[in-house]
């Protein structure tokens, strides 16, 4: 499942959960809007990592955990650390990114 972060805390969020996958995306990105089915499914496969959706323009804060400075951006996070961040639209690098820490 795929949550929306509701407030600038995704610091809080990463510090409290194992393994973190972000899509960073923004309202008027069309590629953001292209990869948010593919971030879904991923994200129904991988039920021990939490997946959540942040608006990047709304939360400065949050966009900086992961020095996003394109849409869309994914980042990785495990242990409360920025493992890995990718900007793209390509399925397999997405798919890349969270195999990498939903494995370990």
């Amino acid at each position: 499942m795929v949550k929306e972060l509701e407030l600038d805390n995704l610091s809080e969020i990463v510090a409290g959960n194992n393994t973190v996958v972000v899509q960073y995306m923004a309202g008027w990105c069309g590629n953001c809007r292209v990869m948010k089915p593919k971030f879904k499914k991923l994200a129904g496969e991988n039920e021990a990592a939490t997946f959540l959706m942040v608006d990047a323009e709304k939360y400065p804060e949050s966009r900086k955990l992961a020095n996003v400075n394109n849409l869309p951006t994914f980042a990785s996070f495990k242990n409360g650390k920025l493992v890995n961040q990718v900007q793209t639209n390509k399925f397999e690098l997405l798919k890349d990114l969270v195999d990498e820490v939903a494995s370990n």
